[in-house]
């Protein structure tokens, strides 16, 4: 039977291809914009027909109907990692959450550990070969969907066909859905005068040659921003989002100077603009991977010059980074952080930057603490930790003794806090 026949022999209405989900189901989704609407809306519309089925996902980006506490017995979320959509519901207690490292997730599936039924996944166009591009989120979803029972499909046009390990042939596809509306963008963050000063101390740091990890938030961006003017940097990253791109169109990275797949920029999904996705679209120097391979701490760490740049919410004396919560409330989740961390102090000339505001709040609150607040979700470990960041400076952190590390980080809090701080660390034996 040929692929095209395949295509149109499974080819249905949103509303007919969810019923292959089954009552008790776990239904896997992809990171963020790779999320198909057409799919989650109609099961959204259609949730009370359904038991006990769950969808888990990293940072869902629209709030679909079964976001709704009213019928978690039907269609249930849970998170891999908190968006402001999920957030509220993990607030409330009616999201719940699976903490683990993102580059352990494949494996999670792959031993049961996490469930993997159905998958539901945005694709592009398929080839004449008979296959589908993740081209917007290869992570768990290529593990999910060796293990499911059943993958439903949502063709659009405007999903990047990507190279790499993010591929997947209609003698695998259960059913597939048609649409083209566009791609969820998602712009860059707000830049403020503390996410520059942060980001210039860290651009100061990065060698010509090297080879980048950017989170997503003001500060990453604020990051690249300050690089314009460095010579073939790298990028072996989890996300790719606009401010990467800005470099690779400013021919700041040529990844020449990488040793591991040299020639290449390398991620597990993206997240931004109608132009990223278009440029990621058959694009030879560009490769979407799974999450196991990208975030692999050993895989990554091949890589000469690894520099990740990361941010936290509340770091304490130690270097313990609080990333993921305000005390006991979920705010996002483990995501790559602890993966980036690893890699970089493993790579030969490495450097892990940990940056954040000193303030919250207005300046009214340190998030340089004694200790983090009870309850707190941490993410880098004092034992992970190396370089910290704020607008007042930079601490380095790994090999330096508790008293060391806590001299270093009150030198980079903020000024009204300092004494204050001070007085804490001789309390409890730190000054």
């Amino acid at each position: 039977m040929s692929v095209q026949t395949q295509y149109q022999q499974k080819r249905l209405s949103a509303a007919d291809a969810i019923r292959v989900v089954h009552n008790g189901d776990t239904v896997v989704i992809p990171t963020a914009v790779a999320e198909p609407p057409a799919l989650l809306t109609a099961l959204s519309e259609a949730r009370r027909d359904f038991r006990n089925v769950q969808v888990s996902q990293i940072l869902p980006v629209r709030p679909y109907g079964y976001f709704d506490p009213e019928t978690i017995e039907h269609v249930r979320h849970t998170a891999y990692f908190f968006s402001g959509v999920s957030r509220p519901g993990g607030k409330a207690g009616w999201v719940d959450f699976i903490p683990s490292c993102f580059s352990e997730m494949p494996d999670l599936i792959n031993r049961g550990l996490m469930k993997s039924e159905v998958v539901f996944s945005l694709a592009s166009p398929m080839d004449k070969h008979g296959y589908f591009s993740l081209g917007l989120a290869a992570d768990y979803t290529m593990a999910a969907i060796a293990n499911a029972r059943a993958v439903v499909l949502e063709v659009n046009p405007n999903v990047p066909f990507t190279n790499g390990n993010c591929q997947i042939h209609i003698s695998q596809v259960a059913a597939l859905t048609e649409n083209d509306e566009a791609i969820r963008e998602v712009g860059l963050p707000k830049i403020g005068p503390v996410q520059e000063a942060i980001g210039k101390y860290v651009a100061d740091m990065i060698p010509d040659g090297a080879t980048l990890q950017i989170g997503y938030g003001g500060i990453p961006d604020a990051v690249v921003m300050q690089l314009t003017h460095k010579h073939d940097l790298g990028v072996h990253t989890e996300m790719i989002g606009d401010g990467i791109l800005s470099l690779i169109e400013a021919g700041v990275v040529t990844n020449r100077k990488k040793n591991y797949l040299p020639g290449k920029s390398v991620a597990t999904f993206a997240l931004g603009s109608k132009k990223l996705y278009q440029f990621l679209h058959r694009n030879p120097a560009f490769e979407m991977h799974p999450v196991d391979f990208t975030n692999d701490p050993y895989l990554a760490g091949l890589n000469d010059n690894l520099h990740a740049i990361n941010a936290t919410m509340q770091i304490d004396f130690l270097g313990q980074c609080g990333s993921e919560s305000l005390g006991t409330t979920p705010y996002s989740g483990t995501g790559g952080q602890t993966d980036f961390v690893r890699a970089a102090n493993r790579s030969k000339g490495g450097k892990a930057f940990i940056v954040l505001p000193s303030t919250a709040k207005d300046d009214t609150i340190s998030r340089i603490v004694p200790t983090l607040t009870p309850g707190t979700h941490m993410s880098t470990t004092k034992n992970d930790i190396n370089y910290v960041v704020t607008e007042f400076g930079v601490a380095q952190l790994r090999g330096k003794s508790a008293h060391q590390r806590c001299e270093a980080l009150i030198g980079i809090a903020h000024p009204n806090f300092r004494a204050e701080l001070r007085e804490a660390a001789k309390k409890i034996g730190l000054m």
